[in-house]
């Protein structure tokens, strides 16, 4: 059974000052927003519900909002070259902007945070349409990522104003929520970003993964997963560690360029059926060797799914003191190979995994070797 070190610092009223209600979206800054619409649209079955562009009056920017239960992405693109987020993807490529926190109160969260040493990317405002006022305010957190805070309960429109509703037919893939979020920082920068979420804004430390943990003979990461107060959000934070060659995060900074986000793991109630839609609309996944099934029975013991299905489908599959939980990576998700996407289920688990840290490093390094970056 797989065990893992937990720390749980004490939660005080104070700890817990943010009260966060959910990660309200995910703002993606791309080369191509309608391209990457069609993407999250086609492969990953995100029902496209709200557009930004010259027909609302946005001059500045394409922009599309995309839901799958839960779960809001948002992907724009810049019309000129000089605009932000031009800037931003010519450094990054695609990559993830804003990770927003719904709230209660946006300037209640922006002064303390920014009170608790968060450095302010703006303060709080109000942008306003014919169906009402959208809040927010917004500190900076690793790399040129934003935390934006959120309040929308006196904002009725799709998502914020300048967007107008679309609807177009979305075959649905089962992906109803995001898990947590994966940042990816400097050796020696975990724990500076570790305090940071406590310090700042009240998270505690969930659970510790150190270079022996999650390693392989070549290469290995240190990761602590910080969580809010009501458990609803978490963000593990890597750092590299020593290694005979380059780590996977090594190659995400050497290819992003900075701090960014690594993964974001979205839930399923149907991995099996969700992984077999996936891979029909074109989403390639990493492989473990064969070997690693052949002792997966037993290493798991019983549970609801098909074994001869998940070894079919490449589900890598963990059990701990609350449960199992089974799971999926894929490559990849832009030409630099920096950010992915996880997929996974739940059964009691609240774990990340860590019995299948070995055989998931393995394959990517083995995808780092075709790329020449091992």
């Amino acid at each position: 059974m797989t065990q893992m070190r937990t720390e749980s610092r004490p939660m005080t009223e104070e700890g817990d000052f943010l009260q966060i209600k959910a990660i309200d979206h995910v703002h993606f800054y791309v080369g191509n927003a309608k391209h990457a619409m069609h993407y999250w649209w086609k492969s990953f079955g995100f029902e496209p519900v709200g557009y930004s562009g010259l027909e609302t009056g946005n001059r500045e920017f394409a922009s599309y909002v995309l839901e799958a239960g839960q779960a809001r992405f948002v992907v724009s693109a810049a019309y000129g070259p000089t605009h932000p987020i031009a800037a931003h993807q010519m450094v990054h490529g695609d990559g993830v902007k804003v990770i927003a926190l719904e709230v209660e109160d946006v300037e209640k969260a922006w002064k303390a945070t920014t009170e608790r040493g968060g450095k302010t990317a703006w303060t709080p405002r109000e942008d306003k349409d014919d169906h009402g006022i959208y809040r927010t305010s917004a500190i900076h957190t690793y790399g040129e990522t934003l935390h934006v805070f959120v309040d929308r309960a006196d904002y009725k429109g799709v998502f914020a104003p300048s967007y107008k509703p679309i609807q177009k037919e979305t075959e649905s893939t089962g992906l109803v929520a995001i898990d947590h979020i994966v940042g990816n920082v400097q050796l020696g920068k975990m724990n500076e970003w570790v305090n940071f979420y406590h310090k700042v804004m009240g998270f505690r430390q969930l659970m510790h993964f150190d270079d022996k943990d999650i390693s392989t003979e070549y290469s290995a990461l240190m990761s602590k997963v910080m969580q809010n107060g009501n458990g609803r959000v978490k963000f593990p934070i890597n750092e590299p560690a020593e290694g005979k060659r380059k780590s996977q995060i090594e190659e995400y900074l050497d290819y992003y360029l900075t701090p960014g986000a690594q993964h974001i793991a979205i839930i399923t109630g149907d991995i099996l059926s969700t992984v077999e839609k996936l891979r029909k609309n074109g989403v390639e996944f990493l492989r473990v060797p064969q070997s690693y099934y052949e002792v997966l029975p037993q290493r798991l013991g019983e549970i609801k799914e098909d074994y001869k299905a998940i070894q079919e489908l490449g589900i890598l599959a963990d059990r701990d003191d609350e449960g199992y939980l089974l799971q999926i990576f894929t490559r990849p998700i832009q030409d630099r190979p920096t950010m992915f996407i996880e997929v996974i289920q739940r059964h009691g688990s609240q774990s990340f995994g860590k019995g299948n840290f070995k055989a998931l490093f393995e394959s990517i390094e083995l995808e780092q070797e075709r790329r020449g970056n091992l």
